[in-house]
């Protein structure tokens, strides 16, 4: 009994120690990943790249502390080469006033520095920001009569330097400019205008440093959707010379030239027909009664205000010029031919105003005269026989009247009619006179309504004229 008891109880530890074993190593598997995490730790473990177990910074790399970049390439040797390629992203704004441009572009310049030279394998570039740039040798350009330039930051500065193993550089900068441009508007607005931005070095001569186009007329390339409101791009291209100044000597400079024409259809709608419509408008006077004296005043003094509006308005966009512009030409013959209409109106009434007094002078002395002697009398004739179409009778009706006395005239005839009368027989003397002593000239002068008439032949004919040559020459 006590051997059954023993064999029992060791076969129970037995079956104990194998659960204990069983139980640990279930805790170990459940428990080892919370034991190896941490919080902020990866879950794995990160396997190391070769390729880059070689941990050297790029200042050991290109050897920038080995050398003095204050100094250019090759100093006291020949001079850099500097090629230099531009695209043009957009070109912003063009203002007649300030005579300038605005215009945004990527300026790219190539050189060799073998100081930046370094082992490849592989004989690939290297890429970097503008946080190397204030480390070694770059050409110094600047832009020639910009009046603003700024490289842009957003969101970091746009400055890309690339270096290759065999020393060559890459350096890439995105620039805005504002630059000044010398316009001619002698034929404003149907001119051409010729834009240029030149780049040049600010420090180093043609001794120390060559500029260059890198691709010749291919270094300038432009975006096809560059498009401006008031002008036509016809054509970009690039040329470049040598720039001198008497106290540094001789400099490479490069032109970025472009040809810009403006667009007519604007100033044909806001300028030419409205003066054309507003002289149109001035010869309607010629056909008003020259009696209606407040409707051809208005109308007179309405289009000379409206041709000084437009003349104003067209001069406050434009500058301050010493020259004539096309535009004014057109303008200001405008405004005289309009002026002209109401100098015409103030001729016809002033030769009107004089032709009445001589007629109230005419006919006061008419009165006088028949208060002395008999008046003739018209009984039995028609109005339209006695009298002439120029207010006068004929030398027959005359005589056939000699036989009439004044008490003889009917008294059913009003004494402004016998007034009329007189006045006809006293100015068909004065007729006989002026046909003998005067000039037909000077008859037409007088005659109020011939003025008109021919105003309303030669003003129209000589605006056509004018409109004729002016589009001719300018077109």
């Amino acid at each position: 009994m006590p051997g059954y008891a023993r064999l029992a109880l060791v076969l129970l530890c037995l079956v104990a120690l194998g659960d204990c074993r069983r139980h640990k190593s279930r805790k170990r598997r459940w428990s080892a990943p919370t034991d190896t995490h941490k919080p902020g730790s990866p879950l794995t473990k990160k396997v190391s790249d070769g390729t880059k177990s070689r941990k050297l910074k790029t200042s050991h790399l290109l050897r920038i502390d080995e050398h003095d970049f204050t100094m250019r390439p090759a100093f006291a040797g020949p001079a850099v080469p500097v090629g230099v390629d531009v695209q043009v992203e957009s070109l912003d704004s063009i203002s007649e006033v300030d005579m300038d441009f605005t215009m945004t572009l990527y300026l790219r310049h190539y050189w060799k520095d073998e100081r930046l030279a370094f082992p490849s394998t592989t004989n690939k570039s290297m890429t970097f920001d503008g946080r190397l740039v204030k480390k070694i040798w770059v050409p110094d350009v600047f832009f020639v009569h910009s009046k603003r330039s700024f490289i842009h930051d957003t969101t970091t500065e746009n400055i890309m330097l690339r270096v290759f193993p065999d020393g060559h550089v890459l350096y890439s900068l995105r620039v805005t400019v504002t630059a000044a441009c010398n316009m001619d508007f002698s034929r404003f607005p149907l001119d051409s205008q010729t834009c240029t931005l030149e780049l040049e070095s600010y420090a180093y001569t043609d001794e120390d440093l060559m500029l260059y186009w890198k691709s010749g007329d291919e270094s300038l390339s432009t975006d096809d959707r560059i498009s401006l409101s008031q002008f036509l791009i016809q054509k970009f291209h690039t040329t470049s010379r040598l720039a001198f100044y008497s106290s540094t000597g001789w400099y490479n400079r490069l032109y970025i030239n472009f040809t810009l024409r403006r667009h007519i259809f604007f100033f044909l709608l806001q300028t030419y027909f409205p003066a054309t419509l507003m002289v149109m408008l001035s010869w309607v006077s010629f056909w008003i009664d020259r009696r209606a004296v407040p409707a051809r005043v208005s109308l007179g003094i309405t289009t000379v205000l409206t041709m000084s509006t437009i003349i104003t308005g067209v001069n406050a966009s434009m500058p301050r010029v010493s020259y004539i512009k096309a535009v004014d030409i057109y303008l200001w013959v405008s405004f005289v031919f309009v002026f002209l209409s109401v100098l015409e109106y103030a001729a016809v009434n002033y030769l009107t105003t004089v032709r009445d007094g001589k007629d109230r002078k005419l006919r006061e002395k008419a009165r006088q005269q028949s208060a002395a002697q008999t008046l003739p009398c018209t009984c039995g004739m028609s109005h339209s026989r006695t009298m002439m179409m120029n207010g006068t009778y004929s030398e027959a009706d005359a005589n056939s009247l000699a036989g009439y006395t004044r008490g003889s005239i009917a008294p059913e005839e009003s004494s402004e009619k016998q007034e009329h009368i007189v006045v006809g027989l006293s100015l068909d003397g004065e007729a006989a006179g002026t046909k003998k002593k005067g000039l037909r000239g000077f008859r037409i002068i007088q005659n109020t309504h011939a003025i008109d008439t021919y105003s309303r032949m030669i003003f129209p004919g000589a605006y056509t004229l004018f409109n004729l040559i002016y589009w001719c020459v300018y077109c």
